[in-house]
């Protein structure tokens, strides 16, 4: 019997995850039968110790959510450009000399499903990882963009490194991308204390919620009430899940089966 090849996605908490579901079937559609993806639940102080000895078990690469995109960098041997710009992976992989390649596929990812960006304002919440792929990302794509985060010098330390503004309160954007984890898991009122609303997000302007839940979440839903077209995060999952799986695989993803993969668990 072939030995197994084995990918995953890394993250603290990751239960929550669908990279299995979408994977698995982005897997079964180029014919890798012998692959598996499994979810790596990893508490940050045992993050590097782990991910330098999956290799040895049979691990081609891994995905990298919350909280430890940087921290998948940090521990790269070797970085795309992409990920040295945005400070932050989310998609490692191991080579059979013992190289550790980083790459971020999140900036793919949403460029892939945002409207054209360039001459837009674009709101970014959250200096973490994912902020900073959506702050590159929109910023290289033409757009001024704003970042916020509920501690205001991450948020300074992100807008100085990748030369973007701060958000101060509520202001108008065309484009917003909450990369926080507000309302993951909270009711209706989760998202309250983002520093958007009605006033500031309606008719003409698009939101995107990296995060995503069943139905959708409180902010999305917000959003469509205020006016606002909506980006489902599961759609950015998608799209920089293929990116991951061509660099891991050498061979195309099946986005329609990926994305009906996510579509019958929901």
């Amino acid at each position: 019997m072939t030995p197994a090849t084995w990918l995953g996605v890394a993250g603290w908490p990751v239960a929550h995850s669908r990279s299995p579901d979408i994977q698995h079937a982005a897997l079964r559609a180029a014919g890798l039968h012998d692959w598996r993806y499994v979810r790596l639940g990893l508490p940050p102080h045992l993050f590097a110790e782990t991910v330098r000895a999956l290799p040895r078990r049979g691990f081609r690469g891994i995905n990298v959510t919350i909280p430890h995109k940087e921290a998948a960098l940090a521990l790269a041997t070797e970085a795309t450009g992409t990920a040295r710009a945005v400070g932050a992976a989310n998609t490692l992989t191991f080579t059979q000399g013992g190289t550790v390649h980083a790459d971020n596929t999140d900036v793919r990812g949403l460029l892939d499903v945002l409207p054209p960006a360039a001459g837009r304002t674009a709101l970014v919440l959250g200096a973490g990882g994912a902020g900073r792929a959506a702050a590159y990302a929109l910023r290289t794509a033409g757009a001024e963009v704003f970042v916020w985060n509920r501690t205001p010098e991450r948020a300074e330390q992100l807008a100085a490194e990748l030369g973007v503004g701060l958000a101060f309160g509520r202001q108008r954007a065309d484009i917003v991308v909450n990369c926080t984890s507000v309302g993951l898991t909270g009711g209706a009122g989760a998202f309250k204390e983002l520093p958007v609303g009605a006033d500031s997000v309606g008719a003409g302007s698009c939101v995107v919620d990296m995060a995503y839940r069943a139905g959708g979440t409180p902010l999305l839903h917000a959003a469509r009430g205020w006016g606002a077209a909506t980006v489902d995060g599961l759609e950015v999952l998608v799209a920089q899940g293929a990116a991951s799986f061509e660099r891991w695989t050498g061979r195309s993803a099946d986005r329609q089966a990926m994305r009906k993969a996510v579509d019958l668990f929901s």
